[in-house]
């Protein structure tokens, strides 16, 4: 079993065990060290979704940083029991799981969330089949984190707010597009 450290907040240095599971790669420290910079470090009040959720680095990491709920769904089995085991010794409350899938989970919950972590297995084409759906489930001025192995191109709904490369992770901030208003 691999370990995580969670890098800032409440929780900063603690440390995740992480099950060996086909296709779950933790992001790495210097990824999220930038993504949370990006997001300005501190997430108090926000609503996060980590959708698939794997580690949990990314969503205890924003629990860590004072989002008030963070929403995390995992379908593999053996994840999903460790993401419950670091809740409780955690004690984070505002942390709600649910096991399943991804798309699933988007197509039966209505809540709109602040910050939405997409970090999907990389040969599972989740990216380009939950963008679209996206839309409906983001509060205004919401941020989108996608991790890849390649450079991906969102689609015009999307603007990429920032975007960086290490190793063999690719990764981008994205915000909605706003359609220009009608005269």
């Amino acid at each position: 079993m691999g370990r995580v450290r969670i890098i800032g907040g409440a929780w900063r240095s603690r440390l995740l065990a992480v099950p060996r599971v086909a296709g779950l790669r933790p992001t790495p420290d210097r990824v999220r060290e930038t993504l949370f910079n990006w997001l300005g470090q501190e997430l108090s009040g926000r609503i996060c979704l980590d959708l698939f959720a794997g580690s949990g680095a990314l969503g205890f990491e924003a629990a860590s940083r004072g989002a008030s709920r963070v929403v995390m769904v995992e379908a593999n089995a053996q994840a999903y029991a460790r993401l419950k085991a670091h809740a409780a010794a955690l004690g984070a409350t505002q942390v709600e799981l649910h096991r399943g899938d991804g798309l699933e989970f988007l197509a039966r919950d209505t809540r709109c969330f602040d910050v939405v972590f997409l970090d999907p297995p990389y040969a599972s084409g989740y990216l380009e089949r939950v963008l679209p759906r996206l839309p409906p489930r983001l509060a205004p001025d919401a941020f989108v984190y996608a991790e890849s192995p390649e450079p991906f191109d969102p689609g015009e709904d999307w603007e990429i707010w920032r975007q960086d490369r290490a190793g063999q992770v690719c990764y981008r901030l994205l915000k909605r597009r706003m359609a220009p208003p009608h005269d």
